[in-house]
């Protein structure tokens, strides 16, 4: 054999001799991640809690006439209005799901599967601009419908991204249609 295939042969990993210590560092690994964890989710919570001067999310009317559009596709959260990275977790406004949005002449109703569906009546409503994000989620320029609303003494953005990406310009041209009708009225 040539020397080059001797020392390629005689290569190997060398047998672990010390399973206490490298049993002892999994579990280690293992309870700092599960600390870290913990503590993302006590913050969470301490968020909401911050934020619970914020007032029951509307309920949608009874009879909230036609649709006049509709869109599916996915609600990636709130946060202060100009503050894309001060997200609002109280009501379930900071979970991220699927969406079913409905645009009416009493507002805009936010069906989402698995998490709290909420309701913006039309005079709440404050505009609505494309963006490239939100917080925990930045998209290309106009990749986000971002509508804004007042709720309590707040003002809102929440980010919504529709299946059909060319939906988004009649979606906010509609909403600040309605909305510049309804400020008009006042």
């Amino acid at each position: 054999m040539t020397p080059v295939l001797l020392l390629a042969a005689g290569k190997e990993s060398a047998e672990v001799t010390d399973w206490a210590a490298r049993i002892g560092w999994v579990v280690g690994l293992a309870l700092f991640v599960a600390l870290v964890y913990w503590l993302m989710r006590e913050g969470w919570k301490w968020r909401g809690t911050l934020q619970g001067d914020l007032p029951e999310l509307p309920t949608v009317p009874d009879d909230p006439g036609p649709a006049r559009l509709t869109m599916s596709g996915r609600y990636h959260g709130s946060t202060t209005a100009g503050q894309w990275l001060d997200r609002i977790v109280a009501h379930g406004l900071g979970t991220r799901s699927r969406a079913e949005l409905t645009l009416t002449d009493a507002g805009l109703d936010v069906v989402r599967p698995g998490a709290n569906d909420f309701f913006v009546p039309v005079h709440a409503l404050r505009g609505a601009r494309l963006d490239k994000g939100i917080a925990g989620k930045v998209l290309t320029e106009g990749g986000l419908l971002i509508v804004t609303w007042a709720h309590g003494e707040r003002q809102i953005d929440s980010g919504f991204r529709s299946d059909h990406a060319a939906e988004h310009h009649a979606w906010a041209e509609a909403l600040n249609q309605m909305i510049n009708k309804t400020e008009g009225a006042r």
